[in-house]
């Protein structure tokens, strides 16, 4: 299930695609999107960690994929297809109904709702259309009526546009906000705003690859100590240093969302390539 940082790529192998749709209003509280992506041809998908987790059908079984940290290297097989829906960032322990650091980086849906989970995907082996493998998808999450702590949703929102963590003001006391985030995400304050950060960052790349941003523009602008930081975190939650993203991102001209992947479809569930 990669997500690229381009949602459409070509070589002369084969073609390696990824789209993502609005979630229905019902869900906009706990979805963030839902997607589909082709992988066109075999690779590691490299999949950056965004602090999310994702419901994802690969045709076989249907797993949550979490990456929080470090980025999550998965093996695609070639015209694999995979459907998914990406939790909302601070949602997903209500609508898993367990904490996230109890979660491994993958993890089979029915080793946490059991039944419900195996019915799933006995009806998504039924049908090999996307569109409706996303509606059963957003139905399983319908029927857990999850009510994420809108506390925990505005600390997130927070984090992803301040420049420090001091700056995040939601009623709770710093030791009670960290118990929250860690239960709901699997990161504390700080972690997570490097990882909103980072993510930030992945969103600058078009303008960066176009040559109307520099590095260090970029750099200062999201509250990096300097253009050395910044290379430090990319490398750090990507394993490439920020030109090596930059470049990537050259190398493809249709616009973009902010990847949980760095290359499109060379990572996987996951975010192996958001």
């Amino acid at each position: 299930m990669g997500v690229p940082l381009r949602p459409l790529a070509v070589t002369s192998r084969t073609r390696s695609s990824y789209r993502e749709v609005a979630p229905p209003a019902a869900l906009a509280g706990v979805l963030a999107c839902g997607w589909h992506g082709h992988t066109g041809w075999a690779r590691p998908l490299r999949v950056l960690p965004d602090g999310c987790a994702d419901l994802v059908w690969d045709g076989a079984s249907l797993a949550v994929v979490v990456t929080v940290g470090a980025p999550l290297r998965l093996w695609v097989p070639a015209s694999a297809s995979r459907v998914g829906v990406r939790l909302r960032c601070g949602a997903a322990a209500a609508v898993l109904g367990t904490a996230m650091p109890e979660l491994a980086a993958v993890t089979r849906l029915s080793d946490l709702w059991g039944a419900d989970a195996r019915r799933a995907e006995e009806v998504l082996a039924a049908t090999d259309d996307p569109d409706t493998q996303r509606g059963i998808l957003e139905t399983l999450v319908a029927r857990r009526r999850a009510t994420p702590d809108r506390r925990v949703l505005a600390a997130v929102q927070a984090l992803g546009a301040a420049t420090r963590t001091s700056d995040v003001a939601v009623g709770l006391s710093e030791r009670a906000l960290r118990r929250h985030l860690v239960h709901a995400v699997g990161a504390g304050p700080k972690q997570l705003h490097r990882i909103r950060r980072f993510q930030r960052f992945l969103r600058s790349l078009e303008s960066l690859s176009a040559g109307r941003a520099s590095l260090a523009g970029v750099a200062a602008g999201l509250g990096y100590a300097d253009q050395s930081h910044l290379g430090r975190e990319c490398r750090r939650l990507s394993g490439s240093s920020p030109a090596a993203l930059v470049r990537v991102a050259e190398k493809f001209q249709t616009p973009a969302r902010p990847a949980r992947h760095d290359r499109p479809h060379v990572p996987s569930h996951h975010r192996g390539a958001r």
